[in-house]
């Protein structure tokens, strides 16, 4: 029964991460994001693609912008890049907890820190440097973000992953599918769970969502060039005439510290309910 449901999941997964390669070409979205659908598609197979088709694929020429602009698009788009990126890291960790023998919370231990350095260090703060302007400004300011949403994550990852360890043995290999189906199931269960913490983020302007790349061109009010790109988020001035414009433009106040308190001292309880689950 496993096998069969296996293999069209995985037919299923190949077919649906072809379409976004190459559908998502086309759409007026970021490198990174265009990237981060890639990858959460390879790990969820048709739920991403529905997500990608649902959440950004344009729907007709110039509606990108306010297409995306609703909030749990840009929801949608800040859980996607928490989990395209962590996956990466969190993948390489179980295949090395494997081949090293490391099990339990040893295991658990270096998919978490694997997948937040390379979520950290290169999904958030590289590929996102240009929002902050400097490469060191981003790893301060997304350390944070990065460091709650990974929490939630593997609070929702860790008890599924468990749950299919426990039953299937070849789930811990990686030389065998029921691995692979068992990171896809437990990156999926992490994606809905770590999707409210990410509202949260984004309500706050701790993380950004979706964002709009168009040749300059094509941009209200911008020279004819080709050579250079706008880069539009939601609230950006070229979204909207400037008599539009309000001050849901203005810069976000800065949080108070006790709230960010607050929310690690809440993620870090959900993630450890997590574990005692797990364990």
């Amino acid at each position: 029964m496993l096998e069969g449901v296996m293999l069209l999941w995985f037919v299923l997964a190949a077919l649906s991460t072809a379409f976004v390669i190459v559908d998502i070409r086309s759409t007026p979205e970021s490198a990174v994001m265009k990237w981060g659908f890639v990858l959460l598609t390879a790990y969820t197979g048709p739920i991403g693609a529905f997500l990608y088709v649902l959440g950004c694929r344009e729907p007709r020429p110039g509606m990108h912008e306010q297409y995306v602009a609703a909030r749990w698009r840009q929801v949608l788009g800040s859980t996607m890049h928490c989990v395209a990126g962590d996956g990466v890291g969190i993948l390489v960790g179980a295949v090395l907890a494997r081949h090293f023998q490391i099990v339990g919370v040893g295991e658990i231990a270096l998919e978490y820190a694997l997948g937040f350095l390379f979520g950290w260090t290169v999904f958030q703060a590289l590929f996102m440097r240009e929002m902050s302007g400097s490469y060191s400004r981003s790893l301060r300011t997304t350390f944070i973000p990065e460091f709650l949403s990974m929490n939630i994550l593997m609070a929702g990852m860790v008890p599924v992953a468990a749950l299919f360890a426990h039953y299937f043995d070849a789930a811990r290999d990686p030389l065998h599918p029921e691995f692979w189906f068992r990171m896809s199931m437990s990156l999926l269960a992490g994606f809905i769970v770590a999707y409210p913490m990410n509202w949260w983020l984004v309500a706050h302007h701790l993380k950004h969502g979706m964002t709009t790349v168009r040749p300059a061109a094509a941009a209200p009010g911008v020279g004819s060039s080709k050579s250079t790109s706008i880069r539009q988020y939601p609230g950006h001035p070229a979204m909207a005439e400037p008599a539009k414009a309000s001050a849901a433009d203005m810069p976000a106040p800065a949080m108070p510290p006790i709230a960010l308190l607050g929310m690690a001292l809440l993620s870090l309880a959900i993630f450890a309910g997590g574990l005692l689950v797990a364990i």
